[in-house]
């Protein structure tokens, strides 16, 4: 029998559809990246994958009693499966990435570090040597978009790569896509972003997932609803109770 994990200070959501061949390699260097942190999980959330995901996941727990598997049992996109793994999280700060290894957990250390600061909520990795110029375009676009609606001051909202309060997240309305929205809804909420450079890597191994004509026009529908929140914000009284 394994040991009582102690309750995390950093728990890891790592979304994932058809991942198995970058399972091993990723949870490896989560490992290496976390240890030096203190007590930390690592929440695995399979969205319906239809290959050896699950079964890897499983293989790899064996020997590490923090790592957690939660499963779909069909595919409801990456916001429902960073959602699922925030709510079955026990640590105050989570820190999310994708799980085909093109982010580096070497900057999860830079990122939870930024949360040091009580007004800081969310902690964006920034995507720097983007791997694939039609990538680069695409993100450029959408990106430039997002920014002039909705002024968050972030210039990459797509990067996996983020810290955050968990208390702060569950706060957020929840939408699908709403990982892509982060900043400008965190900040909705009164808080700061600080904004961290992170190297991109190509994957590990398979292909891509996402597509960007097949999600352009659901995109454009989630950014008027997000304009449409962060204009209905209303202040949020300060009160006290007179004795």
């Amino acid at each position: 029998m394994m040991d009582p994990v102690p309750a995390p200070r950093i728990s890891v959501v790592v979304p994932v559809k058809n991942e198995a061949p970058n399972v091993l390699p990723l949870v490896e260097e989560i490992e290496r990246a976390c240890a030096p942190q203190g007590p930390f999980e690592v929440i695995y959330v399979d969205d319906g994958s239809t290959d050896d995901t699950t079964a890897t996941v499983l293989k790899a727990r064996a020997t590490r009693p923090w790592l957690r598997l939660v499963t779909h049992e069909a595919s409801c996109g990456q916001s429902a499966a960073v959602h699922t793994g925030v709510h079955a999280a026990r640590g105050p700060i989570v820190v999310t990435l994708d799980g085909d290894g093109q982010n580096d957990p070497a900057f999860i250390p830079k990122l939870v570090a930024a949360l040091n600061d009580p007004v800081i909520a969310l902690a964006a990795g920034q995507r720097v040597g983007r791997k694939g110029a039609y990538k680069r375009w695409q993100s450029r676009v959408a990106n430039a978009v997002r920014g002039r609606v909705l002024k968050d001051g972030t210039r990459d909202t797509g990067c996996g790569l983020k810290a955050f309060r968990r208390d702060v997240y569950l706060r957020l309305p929840y939408f699908d896509a709403l990982h892509r929205f982060m900043p400008a809804l965190v900040k909705r909420e009164g808080y700061a972003i600080a904004h961290v450079d992170v190297v991109d890597r190509h994957r590990h191994a398979g292909q891509s997932k996402y597509g960007m004509f097949d999600r352009l026009w659901v995109g454009i529908l989630d950014l008027a609803g997000v304009w449409w929140l962060i204009r209905r914000r209303r202040r949020v009284p300060v009160t006290k109770e007179i004795s």
